[in-house]
């Protein structure tokens, strides 16, 4: 059976915060097992070698 989950951003801001950005999809819990990472792209996270936002991080998952 396929259940909802929340993905959490782990990128950050400029000020060092966390961005709050989420996604949320489906996983099959019965054969995984384990937390799901996986990289997305964050409008909001800041890049400190381009100095603008946007780039892509790991997303974890998270209570929904």
């Amino acid at each position: 059976m396929r259940e909802k989950i929340k993905m959490n951003s782990t990128g950050l801001t400029k000020e060092g915060k966390k961005t709050g950005t989420f996604r949320t999809t489906t996983k099959n819990k019965r054969t995984m097992t384990d937390k799901l990472k996986k990289k997305y792209f964050d409008p909001r996270a800041f890049n400190k070698d381009t100095g603008k936002t946007g780039m892509h991080v790991m997303f974890e998952e998270g209570k929904l």
